[in-house]
């Protein structure tokens, strides 16, 4: 799923190692944290249609459980690679533990292309996924939830299998399930209305005014969509929207320089996120490269897609008028890309800060399945709003204070909290 040279466990461990420097780990809870506690690698038979059996490669990393249960999504991505999930499941602790959220950082992926996979074959291959890692997984040890490539339905599965295999109603093993068997409403807008409302935030320190305000955006998943349908409704202006063309095998940016109607937008694209092009164009849009949403004379860069997106080479086609970026993809920026991104003054809002929705809207819904009562839309998104308000402020003003980058402040608190757990416990 990555660039040939770039490692993101590499981009990881060193963010890590840099802010250790800056509070002065111990060496043993150092090694401790910069590695994962536990991984699990095997292999999936599954059943095809045509009677045939395939063989698939499934991971899952849990990094780190001492605030609470492992917890993260389950991508299926042909690209997959294990030092992605092993970067992403330790991004995880650090996204609970900046939310302050009792839960630990996980992650898991099958190397599958579901595009290619009838929905027998893509249900088969969930309960596989759980027959291996059954023992492994619980609402009291490590709880997976859809990431890339992966919905509500595929989770549903994977409860279902776990039941199966326990003997019992486990609703709360499992998040990102449908509403009305175990999900949360407000789980699907989540990670996108994070995302915004941490843009609100930061708006608000530069003192600018929302409605005064354009927006590029990379992606157009479900993080993205929502985050776009947000800031409109908020009165900001969507620019451009890129995204991938897996007919094309390749991304398009889409622009209209007087807003995108983004409910237009929605209403042409599949359920993987790609816009049709035609349709675009009879709406007024200009389809440019895939790489050109970066180029945008926009005030706010949203990378919404996937990691290693703004790099060097990128980060020069950034307009002198983008003044915050919002990730919120994981990993979208470079190490090297940091260093400019300060040199520049643009306000950065931290991927494991900025997407940390999701993961909270998660743990809401296992809270709910664990009690067995259920919120309404309202009130799952304004505690949603008040975690993610109070974790920016909290960011903002350590940065402030010690005269830190955002993304190493949001890394320092972080990581304290993760270590007091560790050390509380005894571990090392």
């Amino acid at each position: 799923m990555t660039e040939k040279g770039y490692n993101p466990y590499i981009t990881a461990q060193t963010q890590f190692d840099n802010v250790a420097d800056i509070i002065g780990l111990d060496q043993s809870v150092r090694e401790f944290l910069r590695q994962p506690s536990h991984e699990y690698h095997f292999t999936i038979p599954v059943k095809m249609d045509d009677g045939t059996t395939k063989v698939f490669n499934g991971y899952r990393i849990q990094h780190n459980d001492a605030r609470g249960p492992a917890k993260g999504g389950i991508r299926f991505h042909p690209h997959e690679t294990i030092d992605t999930i092993r970067a992403l499941s330790m991004w995880m602790t650090w996204k609970c533990a900046v939310v302050d959220i009792p839960l630990g950082g996980g992650k898991g992926g099958i190397i599958c292309d579901p595009h290619n996979l009838s929905k027998g074959e893509q249900e088969r291959l969930c309960r596989g996924f759980v027959r291996q890692l059954g023992r492994n997984m619980g609402p009291v040890i490590d709880i997976p939830a859809p990431d890339v490539m992966t919905n509500g339905q595929h989770m549903l599965w994977m409860m279902d299998e776990y039941e199966v295999i326990f003997g019992g109603r486990y609703p709360g093993v499992i998040t990102g399930k449908p509403v009305g068997m175990g999900g949360s409403l407000g789980r699907t807008e989540a990670t996108g209305y994070g995302v915004i409302y941490t843009l609100r935030e930061a708006l608000k320190t530069l003192n600018v005014d929302i409605t005064s305000t354009t927006a590029s955006i990379q992606g157009f998943g479900n993080v993205a969509e929502y985050a776009a349908r947000l800031y409109t409704s908020m009165g900001g202006k969507v620019i451009a929207i890129s995204c991938w063309d897996q007919q094309d095998n390749k991304a398009y940016t889409f622009r209209n320089s007087n807003g995108l109607d983004i409910e237009q937008m929605v209403s042409i694209k599949d359920s993987f996120g790609t816009i049709d092009k035609y349709k675009a164009q009879e709406l007024g849009c200009e389809i440019l490269d895939g790489g050109e949403w970066i180029a945008q004379d926009v005030d706010i860069l949203l990378p919404c897609a996937l990691e290693n997106q703004i790099t060097p080479e990128t980060f020069a086609k950034i307009s002198q008028q983008v003044k915050i970026i919002c990730e919120g993809a994981n990993g979208p920026t470079t190490l090297e890309s940091d260093e400019l991104i300060k040199a520049r003054n643009i306000y950065l809002v931290p991927d494991f800060l900025c997407n940390a929705g999701g993961v909270t809207c998660s743990y809401f819904e296992q809270v709910q399945c664990n009690m067995n009562y259920f919120w309404t839309k309202e009130e799952v998104l304004e505690k949603l709003d008040d975690k993610m308000t109070a974790a920016f402020w909290a960011v903002h003003k350590l940065a402030q204070d010690k005269n830190l980058y955002m993304r190493d402040a949001a890394y320092v608190i972080a990581i304290n909290r993760v270590a007091k757990a560790v050390k509380l416990r005894g571990w090392v």
